[in-house]
């Protein structure tokens, strides 16, 4: 079944990993009569951790999508991770979302996961409703969860459902504030019971705050309060839906999914009070110019979609996208502006989990997916080439986790490199990168836990083994001082001998790039001569005197030797040019430098002194500090890269998660001498 645009629900459950975001789709789609068996994550049959990798690790790894068909309305749940190293992830879903609802736990209340949700939100400027799940557990104590929410995100966060205790604390039903009515589950279903006498008097309470809610969306309902009228059912909604929208209201629900206690009370909160893809702000867009264009969601305009997330199954490959404007159907031709080309369309379809169900068409404001589009990636966009525009694509957070990966089996390298290309389809978060210095090929993703699973499904998928290591630091080496050495090289076998004979000074200059210069007087060695000495120090610089590094800001200067008129030969002086090369350096004053990068740390205010001394444990000089727009503090500082391993990891350990960063080299300076020592030591142990 089609459904237009103003009858589709696109949301995203957010939040920290274990507060039950995908048992709460799955309750929701049970609950609704749209499966026959309420699946659990510890059984590893839930409709949305559908992939090998999530049932074993019993998290969401990825984001799923699962429809639910409620009162003439569809709601396409998207179902993300809650481990910080699958936030990739979550951009994609807050991408093609209107709505985000933070799924917090009645146990913890505000977590950390809690936090970095709201803060997506924010950047994001998207409406959001708050689930406080699992309020029938043990030590479950909706009140203190509720005040503490309201106390850290202000007074916007407003009650809709309520539950009901019994004399032992117990959870027993909930209160729909609004419609002022109780429920219960008997027997799996929901059933009206009384208002219990005792919270008649919360109600009332309750839904006078959210009329006063109501009243301040307009000004007629601003007039309409003052005076004393009561608004009507039409109305609340009308004046809820409308603070939702502008952010003035976040509305709470409660429940249980395991249960399913209040499970359709935020089902109707999200057909009733959700914002449509038509009410979400005007897309800006890039017109073939590259100039920005606005460009608004129209159910009648020409076809355009927005390709965000790619899956490649045994059945084959899957591009997901929302639809923007328009229409689309099979066999239709699009531009893909990102690339250019022009893609016919393949088979559509809706996905439930993995799932595929066929259609004949998606319309505007849906998520569906296209089969086989080979060629097309995440974050393209696919348009009518009579209207060419590109949208902005997914910000994702750039990775800093590296590890170096190799196959366990020499010679598989290349089965690793291309199951990795294939794995990045899925997940652009992370990067693969060759570094030609260290021989090392480097991944980089958000953490170790990503980086755990892509290795696994190279084994699983690719039949591949992978070995993860420490990826080496790419260092260099320079002479701080001047010398002038002989190369002789003389060789004499029966017949033709080889005979090359050079003096060259060494010096340091500010060239990264070896500078090559002669000062010959007298013939004493023959021009046709110079490019091979020249050729041989180019490659003896490859590896330096102390651990191997190439050597920069070197000159070298050819300024006297002898020849063999018939002995000598290229070969001859390119040997000789590296004899004096390697007796040159080591009387050099030689010294090791290091890259050092910029680092950004954001931390609350509570972490600085914390943050700040391990930076002096790194050798880092932190040169400065300043607030950002979330109240945080972002401390700049300059770090030596081989100080930075494992960050990350160590990062979120001493800030609860809190803590995020960037670093970006700048420069080489020189190695203090026992970083210097450490350095050798450990490329005499890699050379062995």
């Amino acid at each position: 079944m089609s459904y237009s645009v103003q009858n589709i629900r696109n949301v995203a459950l957010l939040g920290h990993g274990g507060n039950g975001k995908t048992t709460l789709v799955e309750s929701l789609l049970y609950m609704n009569g749209q499966l026959d068996r309420q699946g659990r994550t510890t059984d590893g049959n839930t409709v949305c951790d559908y992939d090998a990798e999530e049932i074993k690790r019993q998290i969401s790894i990825s984001t799923a999508v699962a429809p639910v068909e409620y009162n003439g309305c569809k709601v396409n749940l998207l179902d993300t991770p809650g481990n910080y190293d699958f936030s990739g992830e979550v951009q994609e879903a807050l991408r093609v979302a209107e709505l985000g609802i933070i799924v917090c736990d009645a146990k913890s209340g505000l977590s950390v996961g809690t936090e970095r949700a709201w803060k997506l939100l924010n950047k994001a400027n998207m409406p959001r409703f708050i689930y406080i799940s699992k309020i029938d557990e043990d030590n479950g104590d909706f009140n203190g969860a509720f005040a503490t929410l309201r106390e850290h995100f202000g007074r916007a966060i407003a009650p809709l459902i309520i539950p009901i205790w019994d004399d032992k604390k117990h959870v027993t039903g909930i209160v729909d504030v609004v419609n002022k009515r109780a429920y219960t589950i008997e027997n799996g279903k929901r059933v009206e019971i009384p208002i219990p006498e005792d919270k008649v008097s919360v109600i009332e309470e309750q839904y006078d705050a959210l009329m006063e809610s109501v009243a301040e969306t307009s000004e007629e309902f601003m007039d309409k309060f003052f005076s004393g009228e009561s608004f009507t059912y039409a109305e609340v909604i009308q004046g809820l839906r409308i603070g939702v929208k502008d952010g003035s209201l976040v509305p709470v629900f409660c429940g249980s999914a395991l249960t399913g206690l209040g499970t359709m009370a935020l089902l109707t909160g999200i057909v009733d009070l959700a914002p449509s893809p038509m009410d979400a702000p005007a897309e800006v867009a890039a017109d073939e110019d590259g100039e920005p264009v606005e460009f608004a969601v129209a159910p009648g305009a020409l076809p355009a979609a927005l390709v965000v997330k790619t899956i490649s199954d045994q059945y084959g490959k899957y591009s997901f996208v929302k639809v923007l404007s328009g229409v689309l159907t099979s066999d239709l031709s699009l531009v893909d502006t990102t690339t250019g080309s022009t893609e016919k369309l393949g088979r559509l379809y809706t996905m439930r989990g993995k799932k595929a169900t066929e259609v004949k068409e998606l319309g505007c404001g849906d998520i569906g997916a296209i089969a086989k589009m080979d060629k097309v990636k995440t974050g393209d966009t696919l348009v009518d080439g009579r209207n060419v525009v590109k949208f902005a694509g997914i910000d994702f957070a750039e990775p800093n986790f590296a590890k170096a990966i190799a196959p366990k089996t020499r010679g598989q390298e290349e089965k690793v490199a291309a199951g990795l290309a294939r794995l990045n389809e899925e997940d652009p978060s992370f990067t693969v990168t060759n570094n030609a210095e260290t021989h090392q090929m480097v991944i980089t993703g958000a953490g170790d836990i990503q980086i755990d699973v892509l290795v696994s499904k190279l084994k699983s998928r690719f039949g591949v083994d992978a070995l993860l290591e420490e990826p080496r630091v790419a260092y260099r080496e320079k002479i701080r001082k001047t010398v002038s050495k002989q190369g002789r090289h003389k060789k004499q076998t029966g017949g033709s001998g080889q005979f090359g004979d050079v003096w060259i000074r060494f010096e340091p200059c500010d060239s990264e790039e070896m500078v090559f210069d002669e000062e010959v007087f007298g013939g004493s060695v023959p021009k046709n001569f110079f490019p091979a000495v020249e050729k041989g120090l180019r490659e003896a610089c490859i590896h330096g005197v102390l651990a191997g590094y190439p050597v920069v800001n070197l000159k070298a200067v050819l300024y006297d030797g002898s020849y063999h008129p018939v002995d000598s030969s290229e070969i001859a002086f390119k040997t000789a040019a590296q004899l004096a090369y390697k007796a040159a350096l080591p009387e050099a004053n030689p010294v090791m430098l290091e890259p050092v990068g910029t680092l950004k740390v954001t931390v609350p205010d509570s972490y600085m002194g914390d943050i700040i001394g391990d930076l002096n444990k790194r050798r880092g000089r932190v040169m400065g500090m300043e607030p950002n727009e979330d109240g945080d503090q972002v401390i700049e500082a300059e770090v030596p890269m081989a100080e930075m391993t494992n960050y990350a990891i160590e990062l979120r350990a001493m800030t609860q998660s809190r803590g995020t960063f960037t670093f970006q080299f700048v420069r080489y300076e020189d190695c203090p001498p026992a970083a210097q020592a450490k350095a050798i030591e450990q490329a005499k142990a890699l050379a062995e």
